[in-house]
């Protein structure tokens, strides 16, 4: 397997300098095979260049050699990060037992903090074994039950295939979902009086059991549109209507998306669910809190169809 060293040394004294060094050579995962001597697949090399660069700025020597490993010397479980997932599946663990016993805004903010760190081990792990995937499937689950924590009848996703519908059919509509609307229902709501259904009205109901048959429901298990594979309802509304190649209407997918049942955390995401939770809290009256929320989709959808 082919290689590349990095052969280093630091004459400074300076504490702060060297700690610098040996976090850039962590945060790439370089494997460490003797004070001042580190290693990395040859297909990760530009990772040292900065390294290097900061070495010879601060006044020391930094060498790049590449070459193949010999035989006795295991590569692979140079890089081999077992420990470092096990670690962060414990803590995972841990997570999960603080449900229901701590507030879900702080849950939220640990398993945030966890994905990051999953996702940083993940651009390092250059081997990857089954523990990756075991940590990113309970990293997932744990997500799944502090997002639906305190909601009632969130929808539990179906598979099949997506029909391609035409707007004209559904005109003049009234569109039902469950009362006390958070992001995905805010969103999709947006969506069909934006591009959908410029006449729709809307029910809010106590129960999904409520949405009379003449109503399209949606975002409740047993709705017209829900929650389909790993799409959310704002998500198969825009692939059902064709709206899904349009780069703005994608990237509010995005965000709801992560709010919804997590994932990959776009930039604007917590800005977003910051104003949402507090008209949410402030307003009661459904009608109102989509009138208003509104205005937030609005505004996305003209920035980022100005980017």
């Amino acid at each position: 397997m082919k290689i590349t060293l990095l052969i280093s040394s630091l004459p400074t004294p300076n504490t702060t300098t060297r700690m610098r060094v040996w976090r850039s050579l962590k945060a790439c995962g370089a494997a460490t095979l003797r004070d001042g001597v580190y290693v990395l697949p040859e297909a990760y090399t530009e990772k040292f260049d900065a390294i290097a660069e900061n070495l010879i700025a601060e006044g020391g020597n930094a060498y790049l050699f590449s070459g193949m490993a010999t035989a006795h010397l295991d590569v692979e479980q140079l890089f081999n990060r077992k420990e470092d997932y096990e670690a962060l599946y414990q803590q995972l663990g841990q997570l999960r037992q603080a449900l229901n016993q701590t507030d879900k805004k702080e849950l939220l903010k640990q398993i945030r903090k966890l994905r990051k760190q999953l996702q940083a081990l993940i651009a390092i792990d250059y081997f990857p074994t089954e523990a990756q995937q075991q940590t990113v499937r309970e990293l997932e689950a744990v997500e799944q039950s502090i997002l639906r924590w305190g909601e009632v009848d969130e929808p539990q996703a179906a598979h099949g295939d997506i029909q391609v519908l035409h707007k004209q059919d559904f005109q003049h509509r009234v569109w039902a979902t469950r009362k006390r609307p958070w992001i995905d229902r805010l969103a999709s709501a947006w969506l069909i009086q934006n591009f959908i259904d410029p006449e729709a009205s809307f029910l809010w109901l106590d129960t999904p059991n409520d949405c009379p048959a003449t109503a399209l429901g949606f975002d409740f298990d047993g709705a017209r549109f829900s929650h389909l594979d790993h799409w959310v309802t704002f998500e198969t509304l825009l692939h059902s209507f064709g709206l899904h190649q349009q780069s703005a209407l994608k990237q509010i997918a995005e965000i709801v998306h992560f709010l919804d049942v997590g994932g990959v955390e776009p930039p604007e995401a917590i800005g977003i669910e910051k104003v949402i939770r507090g008209l949410s809290t402030k307003i009661t009256d459904d009608d109102q809190l989509l009138e208003l929320s509104n205005y937030v989709f609005d505004g996305l959808y003209a920035n980022f169809s100005r980017e």
